[in-house]
């Protein structure tokens, strides 16, 4: 599965093109082969980058019928088995662990989005996959992912 991802860059010219290349992550999520944990997505970039639109799309790729936004001030929301992490208010890492990370990240059926994941990057699974998203203008942004 990693390699889906790995080493690819993507320019996105529009919210609705973010949100249907994470649609289609989704999918090959849904479709992958069975893991030993949680699917863990890191996202970063900047404030506006895309990381909030790529999720709402990956959500909708997954089933997840309610509106995505960002959990800046919750650090945590759940549907199910989808998990939407944000860590930009997090003091130190260690705060992660209160919310039952290890428990979370330890079952295979979790699928985990994390945006500012290099503030707990060292609770973050071997297998984390990450994106890497850069503002280029007003509508377009760049998306590279990376192991």
């Amino acid at each position: 599965m990693s390699n889906v991802l790995t080493n690819k860059k993507t320019v996105s010219a529009s919210a609705r093109q973010t949100q249907s290349l994470a649609s289609k992550l989704a999918k090959k999520i849904l479709g992958s082969q069975p893991r030993t944990g949680a699917f863990v997505l890191a996202l970063e970039g900047d404030l506006g980058s895309g990381k909030t639109t790529f999720t709402q799309g990956l959500a909708k790729g997954l089933g997840v019928k309610d509106r995505i936004t960002s959990p800046t001030f919750v650090v945590m929301k759940r549907f199910k088995n989808f998990y939407h992490f944000d860590c930009y208010r997090l003091q130190r890492p260690e705060e992660i662990l209160e919310l039952g990370w290890q428990e979370i990240i330890a079952n295979p059926q979790n699928i985990i989005v994390i945006e500012w994941p290099e503030k707990i990057k060292k609770f973050l699974p071997k297998e984390t996959i990450c994106l890497k998203f850069k503002f280029l203008n007003k509508t377009q942004r760049q998306v590279v992912g990376v192991q």
